[in-house]
């Protein structure tokens, strides 16, 4: 036979083409290899959808929870610097010894603060007292709130109806007032409060607005109350001034004493981007400002500033640990589901010791029943972890409205990484727990193979 008889060797195409082909029938001889065992297949991979959708489902209300709670910070103001009047707890000894205590936030700490020049936005001044709005027969009880105009930008109110206070109306010192969602349900349940009279601490406050209903604001320890706008009226700062005065006398049963605040609160709005490493940093610089021209001017520590971007911070790492706890704890189904799968795979080596003989006998390669296995393991993982993908889903869109219906609050958020996260470790899972029983296939005497019954 001479040279040029011989057949020409194969390019790298044909090469590439051939290795195709083969995977190809590798791919159709598992598939129908799973397809002849419907039921055992089905349970092999049950692990995978079952980690696969906890991995989404988990991590999805998880980030939704953790979501609400960085949107309550968020409502307080990012870029908020909240200072509140706190008695002192050597108050109670003082109280008994003289009728009116005097603490807190004064018309200095304004001026102060005002002074800062660009820095601060805006300073709004609050006085909160406790108070009963009556309308007619109706009554109820609730935070008399006065402040300025500039309220409802620095806590994100909206209006139902109506409008805000307005400057003019604090300077000419006017009765009116603006009620939270609650205490306009309550007061007129049947009809339109715009322009009628609530009577307060004896005095009557027309009513220019209706506050949209809010979610009530958490609580942080000591610094920062938790506050329900819900059962607030508001009225301008300076008729407070005039109607109710400088003490607010309380009376308890068998005692009687007042207490004199000049602000319950003073929230100042720091001009800055919270999204930004160097907005953040200014808004601490100048809350640690605050602490110490406030540590100088009081003899006494009678406030509290808070920082709310501190907690946004907080919380926010704490997200980060809990997503990827979630995480962790998710994909240990996942490991336990790829065990399953791997015991299903050594049974069926065991199952198939002819199939593998013959197939060895007419030439297949180790490599060629390797690849058959592994592809075996990895479409039922991959399978798997698509199902798992559409049950996770369907759970976190499915549940939170299915939930309100029963009056339980359960956030979720899906989100592209926890499916792309379950889909790459379940298709690892598959790789890593079906190499060893492919190996164990591929290492068979085919002799051996052949006598197997």
């Amino acid at each position: 036979m001479k040279f040029a008889d011989l057949p020409p060797a194969p390019t790298v195409a044909e090469s590439r083409g051939s290795e195709l082909s083969k995977f190809v029938r590798s791919f159709m001889l598992a598939v129908r290899s799973l397809w002849l065992h419907k039921l055992r297949s089905l349970l092999s991979v049950l692990g995978i959808i079952i980690g696969t959708s906890a991995v989404i489902a988990l991590m999805a209300f998880g980030r939704g929870s953790m979501q609400d709670a960085l949107d309550d910070i968020k409502r307080q103001g990012a870029t908020n610097i909240v200072v509140r009047s706190v008695k002192p707890p050597e108050e109670g000894a003082t109280a008994s010894r003289s009728m009116v205590v005097k603490y807190g936030l004064t018309l200095k700490d304004l001026e102060l603060f005002r002074n800062y020049g660009e820095v601060i936005e805006r300073v709004v001044p609050m006085r909160v007292f406790p108070a009963e709005f009556r309308f007619n027969d109706r009554s109820c009880n609730g935070r008399l709130v006065a402040t300025t105009a500039t309220y409802p930008e620095v806590n994100k109110l909206t209006l139902a109806s109506g409008r805000f206070l307005t400057d003019d109306e604090s300077y000419e010192r006017l009765n009116r007032c603006v009620l939270g969602a609650a205490v306009a349900d309550k007061l007129f349940p049947f009809m339109d409060p715009m322009g009628r009279s609530v009577v307060i601490r004896s005095q009557e406050y027309v009513v220019v607005g209706v506050v949209a209903d809010r979610m009530p604001t958490g609580g942080s320890g000591g610094s920062l109350a938790a506050e329900d706008f819900n059962n607030d009226v508001y009225i301008p700062i300076e008729t407070a001034v005039v109607r109710i005065g400088k003490s607010v006398i309380i009376r308890a049963s068998g005692s009687r004493s007042g207490e004199e605040v000049q602000f319950s609160q003073l929230t100042l709005t720091v001009d800055a981007d919270f999204d930004t490493s160097e907005g953040r940093q200014r808004v601490k610089a100048v809350g640690d400002a605050i602490k110490n021209d406030l540590k100088r001017e009081h003899f006494r520590e009678d406030y509290a500033v808070t920082v709310p971007l501190d907690r946004l911070e907080e919380a926010e790492r704490a997200q980060a640990r809990f997503t990827g706890l979630l995480a962790i704890i998710a994909s240990i189904s996942l490991v336990v589901g790829g065990i399953g799968i791997m015991n299903i795979m050594l049974a069926t080596v065991t199952e198939r010791t002819r199939e593998i003989g013959i197939r060895r006998a007419l030439g297949a390669k180790r490599t060629d029943i390797i690849v058959q296995f592994l592809v075996e393991a990895v479409v039922q993982t991959t399978v798997g972890g698509l199902a798992g993908v559409m049950v996770g889903l369907a759970a976190a869109i499915g549940v939170p409205p299915l939930a309100k219906l029963f009056g339980a609050n359960w956030p979720a958020s899906p989100s592209l990484f926890p499916v792309l996260l379950s889909l790459g470790v379940s298709i690892f899972v598959g790789v890593a727990f079906g190499l060893y029983p492919a190996w164990r296939a591929a290492r068979l005497d085919p002799i051996e193979a052949l006598r197997h019954t």
